[in-house]
């Protein structure tokens, strides 16, 4: 395992890799990362996340916080089933969810809509929202998020996230279409999480293989991996089951990859 100057480390483990529509069988976006000597948090919470969390035998009661790319339902859509998944476990310690503009409305809406009741039911731990503005930076569960919005419709901003845990940063596309602020998001990353949903069909408002190719002698992260697959880019192989690295350095998360920085 890499270790930084200051002693820090992340282990990254892909629970979901998937599109919206379970291609290949994957599980929903979900990304569960534990910093050394720091509680694990989420990036998304697809709707298929609590199965996907317990295939990857990771304990959703330890989870000190989310952080939400944006407001479609395999991002978020996993959100009632982990606060309510806390109530019923005898969940003590606070969790922190935090997202885009709008959160805080549509987090009630969407559990109010599975679970009638459930979101003004009184819990034995705090459940906190942060709306994180796009250009800004917010420290959340020791942990620093920086935002860019990025070109993806959900009703509310979708962003792209940079998180920086002591000297390791993760950065994350979530879905958009290509934007320049992507090498921002990117700059000097030890991992950039990026979304390929198709290799070269263009698919509004989402990434495709080639717009990435294209962009790779700019994109400065340390390591790519590749994530939110459809099936046409499955059907074009696997290759991190091969434990291989493409012409442009990429690399193919699939469910149950651990990558330790």
């Amino acid at each position: 395992m890499n270790e930084s100057a200051d002693g820090s480390s992340v282990t990254v483990t892909f629970a979901g890799s998937g599109d919206a529509f379970g291609s290949g069988g994957r599980y929903q976006a979900c990304i569960h990362l534990r910093g050394q000597g720091r509680p694990p948090v989420l990036l998304d919470c697809g709707a298929t996340s609590m199965s996907a969390l317990r295939a990857a035998g990771l304990d959703p009661g330890e989870i000190a916080a989310v952080f939400v790319s944006h407001l479609h339902g395999d991002h978020f859509g996993g959100l009632p089933f982990l606060v309510l998944d806390g109530q019923f476990s005898g969940r003590r310690v606070p969790l922190t969810v935090a997202g885009p503009p709008g959160l805080e409305r549509r987090l009630p809406q969407a559990m109010e809509a599975m679970f009638p009741g459930s979101s003004t039911v009184r819990r034995r731990f705090d459940l906190n929202v942060v709306e994180m503005r796009p250009g800004s930076t917010v420290g959340v569960a020791g942990v620093d998020v920086s935002s860019w919005e990025v070109d993806h419709p959900s009703g509310a901003p979708s962003l792209a996230l940079r998180l920086g845990f002591g000297a390791r940063v993760i950065a994350y596309t979530g879905d958009t279409a290509w934007t320049g602020s992507l090498l921002a998001v990117a700059d000097g990353a030890d991992l950039l999480i990026a979304e390929a949903y198709y290799h070269h069909k263009a698919i509004p408002y989402h990434l495709r293989y080639t717009d990435l190719a294209g962009h790779a002698g700019e994109l400065t992260s340390r390591r790519i991996v590749l994530t939110h697959l459809s099936a046409d880019m499955l059907a074009r192989g696997d290759r991190s089951r091969a434990e291989r690295r493409d012409e442009f350095g990429f690399e193919t998360a699939h469910d149950g990859l651990i990558i330790r920085l």
